[in-house]
């Protein structure tokens, strides 16, 4: 759990997830390389940057470096902007056989790759560490790197921020007040970095991958993507598919889905984020009444009893706040806290049962699991790598990167007239988490810019064999979108994880590990169906829980 500022969490996507798998076991893979690609169709090849590494004084062990990449791509010879890079070298350098990238999700979130490494560095497979330098970057407009900062100081931000309901609006004065916030920072963004604002699209990042692929001498790309980083391999995969070695999507996201307006709904509940909130909490619900208190502190004693004392926690809650515990902010808390399930669930069933109990925890205290996910440099303490002083965290928490990627490049309904209807419609197919992931992507629909060079297909380009993983009960990246983007792929094959919460990363699994390193480092495929289970059940030791299987499919929207 975090103690991260209220607008932090507000910030948070479905792919925040780096820095909390230092708890987790981590697996990757790969197959045989392929023949290198240097440029995508329809770009002109820029300067490969030079990476002068040094030793990184905020994280003892790692390098760090600067790579300097063109601002527009199709204009190789313009501006150009910085990219924050992180690396920790093979531990067996005798025997090293490359590198591999990792992308903690977001997108544009302080799970930045510079700060998630370090934390999550030794979840990976000691053969991994032994064989090859784990790399990780701070994408353009993030974190390190040349960032989208839309605030002067902290000051103004939290003037700002003070405007902005926590969680999600509720009622007409707190969704009058949320849209106006929102085109507000907007508006801010335009004003302050335009010409970065149109140049943050995953397209871009996928570019600027493959310059920092060629820049540490990889013929072919080793890639391990979390959550929106299934979406950024994915792009980067049908850019340049001969440049692909061996890629690892967890937690997925349908790429259709994210670029197309169709159904005509915000992109949150066009991937149906709001089932899969829904039915991982009906489960944490259920196993929990399945269990005692001494496993699971809200239980009731059944499912049914335990159902029926959350929904009564959330009304009491919607009628009167305890402190800054509102309703809005508990369900935020709720679906975040869904993210992992050790401790995570178990955290979570605490938070709960004090808000039960009327002990409101203070508002410095744990506000859901996935918050550990992030690394907090808002004091601007760290010290930047590589060569340009400027690229420092900001002294505010960083709000605006999730937006700015997001919204250029994912299409949603622009007149927010529209969203209190969508609000009711996303209520009535998956309760009060519909709510959240509702308004979740409403800023996109008063952003200001869009992606001048975004990337939206094909997608079924020949590479190497890929590998997609998901959990049956993912809070954030349904299992369905995974299924849909191992179809989209031209050659991809899913692992099933038989389990609950946000990717397999934070929810190790000790036979999807043996699959992928056997993948990765002989190119070894799993069997097609492959269907593995994970290590920890929720409220183990002694739950009672049986061994989950896929969620049923659930209506889709009328006429659709």
């Amino acid at each position: 759990m975090s103690s991260l500022p209220r607008a932090r969490r507000r910030a948070r996507r479905r792919g925040a997830v780096a820095a909390a798998a230092a708890a987790c076991v981590l697996a990757t893979a790969a197959p045989a390389t392929a023949t290198a690609g240097r440029t995508a169709v329809g770009t002109v090849a820029a300067a490969v940057p030079r990476l002068d590494w040094s030793p990184c004084s905020y994280a003892p062990g790692f390098q760090c470096a600067t790579a300097e990449v063109p601002l527009d791509h199709r204009h190789p010879g313009g501006r150009t902007i910085d990219l924050a890079v992180i690396r920790r070298p093979a531990t067996d350098p005798a025997h090293r056989a490359g590198s591999l990238f990792f992308n903690p999700g977001g997108p544009g979130n302080a799970t930045a790759g510079t700060a998630a490494l370090p934390v999550a560095y030794e979840a990976f497979p000691r053969e991994l560490r032994e064989r090859f330098d784990i790399v990780s970057w701070d994408p353009r407009g993030v974190g390190r790197s040349t960032a989208v900062r839309c605030f002067t100081s902290a000051e103004e931000f939290a003037a700002w921020s003070a405007r902005v309901p926590d969680g999600f609006p509720v009622g007409a004065r707190e969704r009058a007040a949320w849209i106006s916030a929102f085109a507000e920072l907007g508006r801010l963004c335009q004003q302050r970095v335009p010409d970065l604002l149109r140049h943050v699209s995953t397209a871009d990042t996928a570019r600027d991958l493959d310059l920092l692929r060629q820049a540490v001498g990889e013929r072919g790309l080793n890639y391990l993507g979390v959550s929106y980083g299934t979406f950024l391999g994915a792009t980067y995969a049908n850019l340049f598919p001969g440049s692909v070695r061996a890629m690892v999507l967890d937690g997925g996201v349908d790429p259709v889905t994210w670029t197309r307006p169709s159904p005509p709904l915000p992109t949150d509940l066009r991937a149906r984020a709001d089932v899969g909130s829904a039915q991982t909490l009906a489960r944490f619900l259920d196993l929990c009444g399945r269990t005692t208190t001494d496993r699971c502190a809200f239980s009731a004693g059944t499912p049914r009893a335990t159902r029926d004392k959350f929904e009564r926690l959330l009304r009491r809650l919607a009628a009167q706040p305890q402190g800054e515990w509102t309703y809005a902010a508990t369900v935020a808390a709720v679906v975040e806290g869904l993210y992992f399930v050790d401790p995570g669930w178990t955290d979570l069933a605490g938070l709960l049962q004090a808000l039960w109990e009327g002990r409101a925890p203070s508002p410095s205290a744990p506000d859901g699991p996935s918050g550990a996910s992030e690394t907090s440099t808002a004091a601007g303490k760290s010290v930047t790598p590589g060569r340009s002083p400027a690229a420092q965290p900001p002294v505010y928490p960083e709000i605006e990167p999730p937006y700015a990627v997001q919204c250029s490049e994912s299409p949603v309904p622009r007149d927010t007239r529209l969203y209190p209807a969508f609000e009711k419609y996303a209520h009535a197919r998956s309760g009060d988490v519909g709510r959240y992931w509702t308004w979740l992507s409403e800023p996109c629909a008063t952003w200001p810019a869009r992606a001048a060079a975004p990337y939206t297909g094909p997608w079924n380009r020949p590479t190497p064999p890929l590998l997609t993983v998901n959990t049956t009960y993912d809070p954030a990246t349904p299992y369905p979108q995974a299924v849909s983007l191992t179809g989209r792929l031209a050659h991809a094959r899913l692992i099933t994880v038989r389990g609950y919460g946000h990717t397999a990363l934070l929810n190790p699994s000790q036979c999807v590990s043996d699959h992928e390193v056997r993948y990765f480092l002989a190119g070894a495929l799993p069997p097609r169906g492959a269907v593995c289970d994970q290590d920890v059940q929720p409220f183990a030791p002694g739950t009672e829980a049986s061994t989950p299987d896929a969620p049923a499919p659930d209506a889709v929207p009328p006429g659709k």
